[in-house]
């Protein structure tokens, strides 16, 4: 009867997100996210930011991905409803004091915030496995071009 219940909830949060989600363009994101002040912030640039919400919700608001230990990922930056978010199902820290169907609309101030947090806690940007993998040490001004901005692709990051 709690799968169902867990069901039930899930179905209805993807009914409504998808009401007013958004697949972000990558320029129109880069510049969203560097005016809401990412750029440099933690030592991370626009870069950075747009290569993990590629990879993680190809700029989509609506992705809700479920993981094996029952927690799911919200949002742009697929944000854990153990840690982050809460679902209303799971156990969670909701360290972001936000419900997770939050996320998954297209006013991302409240993703960016959120991801604010998970980047400022330790281990930064380390936290998206697929951050590490596709992003770190690679070349990212490719997340950039043709984009009319004042960002620099390359930041010196805050060692941890």
């Amino acid at each position: 009867m709690k799968a169902w219940g867990t069901v039930v909830v899930t179905l209805t949060m993807l009914i409504i997100a998808t009401v007013d989600a958004k697949i972000y363009e990558r320029c129109d994101l880069a510049m969203k996210l560097e005016k809401a002040g990412l750029n440099g912030f933690q030592g991370y640039s626009i870069g950075d930011w747009v290569c993990l919400a590629h990879y993680v919700s190809g700029f989509d608001t609506s992705v809700v991905d479920h993981n094996l230990d029952g927690s799911n990922q919200y949002g742009i930056f697929q944000l854990n409803s153990a840690w982050w978010c809460d679902n209303g199902v799971t156990p969670t820290k909701n360290l972001c004091h936000i419900e997770c169907q939050d996320l998954l609309n297209r006013h991302i101030l409240d993703d960016i915030m959120c991801a604010k947090k998970v980047v400022s806690s330790r281990g930064g940007m380390n936290a998206w496995d697929s951050w590490t993998k596709y992003c770190h040490g690679h070349d990212l001004s490719e997340w950039l071009k043709g984009c009319d901005m004042h960002a620099k692709p390359n930041t010196k990051r805050k060692t941890s």
